[in-house]
């Protein structure tokens, strides 16, 4: 499988505790390259599981990697972060829509409901690979 990971499903790969525990692990069974994702996700799954060192050890082992530089794509982050105002979006989840773009066949690995709400290239729904109950 090939994807873009969000936060939702690094820190419920990460928590045994998380509710989607059991899913993200079942996702991971299916990952043979590495699923892409950015350093503002990566900061948010360090925050919330509390261990930098945790999340560190995700790119060692080779699960996810970095795959987008947030510089060279700014003003398209500008106006995502424009056009969802109203959602309140923080700057990974528009990454993550930004990367869409970027990669159309990769669907994004989530937990998070919106990502059934934003699009990509203004009209396209984003694919996504959610746990049935999210």
């Amino acid at each position: 499988m090939i994807g873009i990971a969000d936060t939702g499903f690094l820190v419920a790969f990460s928590a045994r505790r998380d509710a989607y525990f059991s899913w993200a692990h079942a996702i991971a069974e299916g990952v043979h390259d590495p699923l892409l994702t950015c350093e503002a996700v990566l900061a948010e799954a360090a925050f919330r599981l509390q261990s930098a060192a945790l999340v560190l050890r995700l790119l060692d082992t080779g699960l996810v990697r970095l795959a987008f530089d947030l510089k060279s794509h700014r003003a398209e982050l500008a106006e995502l972060a424009q056009r969802y105002a109203d959602r309140r979006p923080d700057l990974a989840d528009l990454c993550l829509i930004r990367m869409s773009e970027l990669n159309p066949k990769h669907p994004i690995i989530t937990v998070d409901g919106d990502f059934r709400v934003y699009r990509r290239n203004r009209r396209e729904a984003i694919p996504v690979i959610m746990p049935p109950e999210a």
